[in-house]
């Protein structure tokens, strides 16, 4: 199951991208730099970190809800993009810069975090358990029309 290691992954690694200067560093490759909507700076204070793919430069996930947009256009405005996609985002409802952040806050947002990564872990395995039922559905139903 790709789409679970890549989530498992980012996850584990993201919990360093609560620092805006870290998601920032992030996109030292990305396509869009001055004269655009969607620099590295704007897209790091929404959240995003950039993670391209070979086949995709400019795919951005969240680090908190890790909600993944790509097909970025110089006009997108990243915040705007991300609250219109996911506005119950932990990350764009805090009101507070991480410095700020007592060390309840940061274990309640943590929590918070782990609850959205199990959520997605869980919905991507009940899909591939689905998938699996209807092949199964599939493929009995096509042996008992052929007894």
């Amino acid at each position: 199951m790709p789409i679970i290691d890549v989530l498992s992954a980012r996850f584990s690694t993201y919990d360093k991208m609560y620092s805006h200067e870290v998601r920032e560093q992030s996109f030292a490759d990305w396509p869009f730099r001055e004269e655009c909507n969607c620099t590295p700076e704007k897209m790091a204070k929404a959240g995003f970190v950039h993670c391209p793919s070979e086949n995709e430069p400019d795919v951005a996930c969240c680090f908190f809800c890790l909600l993944e947009l790509e097909g970025w256009e110089p006009d997108d405005d990243p915040w705007t993009e991300h609250s219109k996609r996911n506005p119950n985002c932990g990350y764009l409802i805090l009101k507070k810069d991480f410095i700020e952040l007592t060390v309840a806050d940061y274990y309640q947002m943590e929590k918070e975090r782990l609850k959205v990564y199990l959520r997605k872990v869980c919905h991507q395995k009940m899909a591939y358990f689905r998938d699996g039922v209807d092949h199964m559905l599939e493929s009995l139903k096509s042996q008992l029309d052929t007894m």
